[in-house]
């Protein structure tokens, strides 16, 4: 039986994971310069830190039994990569239209202070 215990558990994890899908997908596409390459590390990479942090959270207590594994994987590493990808790429800025200041862009002086 589902408590409400058990639903919050399982949504605090729905809601970390996305979150870490976003941020993963962020810094792929910030460091990597290619078309395709974040993109592609976002869909590889991703999806193993999901599940080694998915069993984590379910380690110290959180969430509830799905049933399957199927069903594990797909509410709770599927939905919260296509959130956080989409989130990224539909929600944020590309990172080639952010501005930073002069000192942070690429191929600028040494920005250490003298």
């Amino acid at each position: 039986m589902v408590t409400v215990v058990g639903a919050i558990g399982l949504l605090i994890i729905v809601g970390v994971n996305a979150a870490v899908a976003a941020l993963l997908t962020r810094f792929f596409r910030v460091r990597l310069d290619t078309q395709w390459g974040p993109l592609v590390f976002a869909l590889t990479i991703t999806p193993v830190v999901l599940v080694v942090l998915t069993q984590v959270l379910s380690a110290i207590g959180l969430g509830f039994d799905l049933g399957t594994a199927g069903t594990v994987v797909g509410v709770a590493v599927v939905l919260p990569l296509a959130l956080g990808i989409a989130f990224d790429y539909f929600w944020m800025p590309a990172p080639d239209e952010v501005e930073l200041p002069e000192r942070y862009e690429r191929g600028g002086t040494d920005t250490r202070r003298r």
